[in-house]
C-alpha cells in the first residue's frame, strides 16, 4: 500500500489556505501535521479523506490488489472532532452500522463489536445508549469505529484531545498495532500516539501560500 498526495491545495472562503502539499507514505509509515491553529491541518486531513474537494492536486492509493490508483478516501478512516455516533442508539447499534456501512477493504480483517469494545477498554456496556455515556467513554467508542471496519489508512484530527493519560496510552497502543500490521496514519496531534519515526509536515496557513510543502 502506498499513499501519494501531490500538489494539493485548498481554499477557505475566497482565499487559498495552502498550496503545493505533497507527500508519500508506504505501509507502516506515519505523518504528523504541525502548525498553529487555523494553519490548514484539519482542512488537509479532510481533503485526503475525501471529505473536501481540493482546489488542485490529488491524494491516491496504490496497492498490489488494484491495477489502477484509487482515491485515498476509499481506503481511509477519518476520526475528527465529532464522534460520528447517534446518541439515541446503543453503542452496539452504532458500531454495527459502521461495520455494515463500511465493510472491510481487501487485505485486512476487522474486529467484531465486543472485541472492539474490549480493545478500547470498555467491554460489557455496548448495550447502553450512546448518549448515556460520559464524554470520555463516548470518545473511546468513537475510536472503536476504526476497529470494526478495516481501512489501511487512519486519518486523525486531535483524536485524544481532553482525554486522560490512560486513554492516551490505550490509543497509542492501537496506533502502534495498526502501523505494525502495515497500516498508514496521518494525524494532527500534540500527543506521541504511537507515531515514533513519523514524517512531519508544518502547515503555515495563509502565510505559506507561496511555499511548496513536502514530507
Amino acid at each position: 500500500m502506498r499513499l501519494e498526495a501531490e500538489s494539493l491545495s485548498a481554499r477557505r472562503g475566497e482565499d487559498l489556505i495552502f498550496v503545493n502539499v505533497s507527500f508519500t507514505l508506504a505501509s507502516g509509515d506515519a505523518l504528523v501535521l504541525t502548525g498553529r491553529n487555523g494553519s490548514g491541518k484539519s482542512t488537509l486531513l479532510r481533503v485526503v479523506a475525501g471529505l473536501l474537494r481540493p482546489e488542485t492536486g490529488s491524494a491516491i492509493c496504490l496497492s498490489d490488489m488494484d491495477a489502477e490508483a484509487r482515491p485515498a478516501g476509499e481506503f481511509s478512516h477519518y476520526l475528527g472532532h465529532r464522534n460520528g455516533m447517534k446518541r439515541e442508539l446503543t453503542v452496539a447499534e452504532n458500531l454495527a452500522f459502521w461495520k455494515s456501512y463500511l465493510g472491510d477493504i481487501e487485505g485486512g480483517q476487522s474486529l467484531d463489536i465486543e472485541e472492539a469494545a474490549d480493545a478500547v477498554e470498555l467491554s460489557g456496556i455496548t448495550h447502553l445508549p450512546y448518549g448515556y455515556l460520559s464524554a470520555g467513554q463516548q470518545r473511546r467508542f468513537a475510536m472503536a469505529r476504526l476497529l470494526v471496519a478495516y481501512r489501511p489508512i487512519w486519518i486523525l484530527d486531535e483524536p485524544t484531545a481532553a482525554l486522560d493519560r490512560r486513554a492516551d496510552a490505550m490509543f497509542e497502543d492501537l496506533v502502534k498495532g495498526h502501523r505494525e500490521a502495515g497500516g498508514i496514519v496521518i494525524a494532527a496531534t500534540h500527543q506521541p500516539l504511537g507515531m515514533e519515526g513519523a514524517q512531519t509536515l508544518e502547515m503555515l496557513g495563509f502565510d505559506g501560500v507561496d511555499t511548496e510543502y513536502s514530507a
